[in-house]
């Protein structure tokens, strides 16, 4: 993670657990004008439109205050949704067992996209079985990752 995500992390994690929610992670997508800082945030009970709303004002607030961004940029506070996106080696783990997508900054073996069943982790690695071969892949070098959906 960038030096700038982890400042990010750090000034709005405080905000958005002491309003009573997880702070799921965060996205800062630099595109020019249309720049978007996307914060996840989740709870044992769902989230709602009225809770991302309350989250983003409190947010959005703290930001103007810091002014940690110095382009133009959209704020957005979401779920994680079915798809959710994975940050940390511990929702790597509590998410084993789940279908994974992931995405490596590098090819690895010759590839960069990996998807198949998450089964967790080994140290800084994590540990994916796609078509019966297992890859142990270093999580400092994963672009992005997200659970793969099953609707039975």
């Amino acid at each position: 993670m960038s030096a700038k995500l982890n400042k990010l992390e750090e000034m709005l994690q405080p905000v958005v657990e002491g309003l009573g929610y997880e702070f799921w992670g965060l996205e800062f997508r630099s595109q020019g004008h249309h720049s978007k800082l996307r914060v996840f945030i989740d709870s044992e009970h769902g989230i709602s439109v009225d809770d991302c709303e309350k989250v983003s004002r409190q947010v959005s607030g703290v930001l103007d205050v810091e002014d940690p961004i110095q382009t133009e940029y959209t704020l957005e506070v979401s779920s994680p949704g079915m798809d959710r996106p994975l940050f940390r080696l511990e929702q790597y783990e509590a998410f084993a067992g789940h279908q994974v997508q992931l995405r490596l900054r590098m090819a690895f073996e010759g590839r960069r996209k990996f998807q198949g069943l998450l089964k967790g982790i080994e140290g800084q690695d994590v540990v994916v079985i796609v078509d019966d071969h297992e890859y142990l892949l270093p999580f400092d070098a994963i672009e992005r990752a997200n659970i793969v959906p099953v609707f039975e």
